[in-house]
């Protein structure tokens, strides 16, 4: 398989994952706002700081628009020069899903080009009716990515495909995780506000229900932490992904094929796999996260230079 396709193939992956992610994020974002007694701000600068993207937002606006919904709203859906925007991310995966037609199964990039065409003409649904758009992108998203197991070979595009998928969940968790894990904080003794907000969270990473089948009804920060970064049996949690990742990479690179390229890389993702195995104790949530970030960023950077030739 060529370098070329095989990144086209790894960012596809990356690009539906964070629309799906971006708009999850936002529907469950806004419900909050509306049921949470929370000053606004401490609402909506979540979703910009989880997306990467301060710095861009900071640029065109002042300190009190990081209260202001709509406009976080409109800045994380609309603004082409947001990478995280819900049109960057469609946009980016319509792009890449047309340079890998060859590869691709009809019926993922069918799903993938409707959603781009659709957006466009989805402004009236998202000025009236805001739930329903973001779960249109949602169904979307969600049926390409069920489309890409069900209709294609499981052979190296999908492994990359999937590599892609994987490793922006894994990035999407963690960021949410320790943004919320920090922003929580501050309300514990208000049990009731407390048990809201962690609900919201995890319906944010679709993990409520999986959640509180696990723990019995038994809300809180420490029990909600440990799942989203060790249940290995929830397929949005750092742990699952991680090892995920890692096997999908062993299908690409074998361990034993010492002469092919992305040898580092699959090392790299090996000692991170068995790092968050035996992290047991999580106290130290926002250290162990920060380092699953780092992680992330710097063995994507590494594919990218052994297995895509520095695309």
């Amino acid at each position: 398989m060529i370098a070329r396709v095989a990144d086209m193939c790894f960012w596809f992956g990356r690009y539906v994952e964070r629309a799906e992610s971006t708009a999850r994020m936002l529907a469950s974002t806004a419900s909050m706002a509306l049921d949470a007694e929370l000053p606004a701000e401490q609402v909506w600068r979540p979703v910009i700081v989880v997306s990467g993207e301060e710095a861009a937002f900071r640029e065109h606006h002042n300190d009190a628009a990081w209260g202001d919904g709509e406009l976080v709203q409109r800045f994380m859906v609309w603004d082409a020069s947001n990478g995280a925007s819900l049109v960057s991310s469609i946009e980016g995966a319509r792009w890449n899903a047309r340079s890998i037609r060859e590869v691709l199964s009809l019926e993922a990039w069918e799903a993938i080009n409707e959603l781009h065409l659709w957006l466009p003409a989805a402004q009236g649904q998202y000025r009236d009716h805001r739930e329903g758009f973001y779960q249109q992108v949602r169904r979307t998203t969600q049926l390409a990515l069920g489309l890409l197991r069900s209709t294609m070979l499981h052979d190296e595009p999908l492994d990359f495909i999937w590599l892609g998928v994987l490793l922006e969940r894994v990035s999407q968790t963690a960021r949410m995780l320790d943004v919320h894990h920090h922003a929580f904080g501050a309300f514990a003794g208000n049990e009731l506000l407390e048990n809201g907000l962690w609900l919201t969270l995890l319906r944010g990473l679709s993990g409520s229900e999986a959640y509180v089948k696990k723990s019995a009804g038994r809300i809180g920060p420490e029990g909600v932490a440990r799942f989203l970064i060790a249940e290995t049996a929830f397929p949005r949690s750092i742990a699952y992904c991680v090892h995920s990742a890692y096997e999908r990479l062993c299908h690409i690179r074998p361990p034993e094929a010492h002469s092919l390229p992305g040898g580092m890389s699959l090392e790299r993702l090996s000692v991170l796999d068995r790092w968050i195995a035996e992290r047991q104790n999580h106290e130290r949530v926002h250290e162990l996260l920060t380092h699953v970030v780092d992680e992330i960023h710097a063995i994507c950077a590494l594919l990218g230079q052994e297995l895509f030739g520095g695309l």
